[in-house]
């Protein structure tokens, strides 16, 4: 058995977040690219049942933010899940599922720094592509490396029109539904209705729903990894969970809710945002431009986010031994810089490789990142199984935040889990995916597996 770290420790990062940032955070963390152009392709194998896929990833999103903030309420660290696994599992949890989620950050950095350079080279054709990206990097790096509080008020402004965007759209769908918008009459149920009914290709299509909607969840993390940076770190992080994931799952479900009421589901076509079609639909002058626009603050969003978890995770990990220990160096504003650039090297690189090589190489590693969040999820699940008791018996007060109906919603966001692990094997389209980030998963628990021999044979 190893020895349970202490379960709350001295947090050396400067605080600097307040509540408003980490609300709008956890807002805008999973309000992104994956949702305003991928859901066209959910939509597309799932019809209307749709909104069910939505409803059923949504939850088992919600299941996990909950127990994570419970243990980030009680144990507040800027490695969040990482230092939960330790503390419940060893030393193996916690560098495996710490390099794992980095490695995630820093390949998905790489897809939204592409993406939004292919967008503002549309409209600035004169600025290579690869010029866009380095003009990113290095403005998110020179925010990264300012006082938290900088990050803090771009992601909150970047979450603000996100969110901004959708109530709009919300509204205006609404209008259209009800035919109050000019040239426009009731649609009623016929769209829910026809084309084969609400669930056209039956439960199995919303069933393929799921495993294309899933990931697009993801993010929601980074809340708990900022609320270590917080004033208050356990009241900060239980009103961000609790406030987060009741609104996203609104705004994802209710957007779905509405597209498939305002046009035919067979009319979608994966790879075209839906929204720009239901706003071409209804008559909205500059629909495709007004979600360009959207899109690019989205992904920028999502880079600036990504960075900012990436470097955190990586100087938890080398606090607990886990990374190099040059990495802990602090400015006097208290920002790990070592650590943020280490971090946007290895996602500089990653852009490299997707601009040169986007269908080979780059191509590999997004399969081997793809499923990581499964494996994190899961781990967050077994660690609050394990410490919800050691919080009960050693400190108490400091569970300001429960899990609902403990332990046996954890074990039904488990087996889920398992359910989805097992679609995707079953999935002809997802199962390289899986393989792919099974074989990543296995090769950093291997190096976990070898460390831990060593520590033990140094002891001994």
């Amino acid at each position: 058995m190893h020895d349970a770290p202490p379960l709350v420790e001295k947090e050396p990062l400067s605080g600097g977040l307040k509540q408003r940032h980490l609300t709008m955070l956890g807002l805008g963390g999973v309000i992104g690219a994956g949702l305003f152009v991928g859901s066209g392709a959910g939509i597309a194998v799932a019809g209307p049942g749709i909104v069910l896929s939505y409803l059923i990833a949504g939850g088992l999103a919600m299941l996990i933010m909950r127990m994570l903030g419970e243990m980030s309420a009680a144990m507040p660290a800027s490695g969040a899940f990482s230092v939960h696994a330790e503390r419940a599992l060893g030393r193996w949890a916690g560098f495996s599922v710490g390099w794992l989620y980095w490695f995630l950050l820093v390949v998905v950095l790489a897809v939204e720094a592409t993406g939004a350079a292919q967008i503002a080279h549309g409209w600035v054709p004169s600025v290579p592509q690869w010029g866009w990206v380095l003009i990113f990097m290095v403005f998110f790096t020179a925010a990264n490396l300012a006082a938290v509080k900088n990050f803090g008020e771009f992601e909150f402004w970047f979450a603000t029109l996100k969110v901004t965007a959708i109530v709009l759209f919300l509204a205006l769908t609404l209008l259209a539904i009800f035919g109050v918008l000019p040239h426009t009459e009731p649609v009623g149920l016929t769209n829910l209705t026809g084309q084969g009914g609400f669930l056209p290709h039956g439960w199995s299509g919303v069933i393929s729903g799921v495993l294309a909607v899933v990931f697009a969840f993801g993010g929601l993390e980074v809340v708990t990894i900022a609320a270590a940076e917080s004033d208050d770190p356990a009241r900060a992080v239980g009103r961000a969970v609790r406030s987060a994931v009741w609104r996203i799952l609104f705004f994802y479900v209710g957007s779905m809710l509405v597209i498939v009421s305002v046009l035919p589901w067979s009319s979608m076509q994966p790879g075209k945002s839906p929204y720009v079609m239901v706003l071409d639909h209804i008559g909205v002058p500059g629909a495709g431009q007004i979600m360009n626009i959207v899109v690019f603050v989205a992904l920028l969003s999502a880079l600036n986010a990504n960075l900012y978890g990436s470097s955190r995770m990586v100087f938890s990990l080398a606090e607990r031994g886990e990374a190099p220990r040059g990495l802990l160096k602090v400015t006097r504003g208290g920002v790990p810089r070592r650590a943020v650039l280490a971090s946007v090297a290895f996602g500089f690189v990653s852009v490299l490789l997707n601009l040169k090589w986007p269908d080979s190489v780059f191509l590999y590693l997004l399969n081997a990142v793809g499923a990581v969040l499964l494996f994190v999820w899961g781990l967050i699940a077994v660690s609050q199984l394990r410490l919800r008791p050691r919080i009960e018996r050693e400190v108490p007060e400091r569970l300001v935040l429960r899990m609902w109906a403990f332990p046996y919603l954890t074990w039904v966001a488990l087996l889920a889990m398992g359910a989805v692990i097992v679609l995707m094997l079953t999935d002809a389209t997802a199962r390289p995916q899986l393989l792919w980030s099974a074989g990543a998963t296995a090769a950093v628990l291997a190096v976990a597996g070898l460390r831990e021999l060593r520590a033990r044979r140094s002891r001994s």
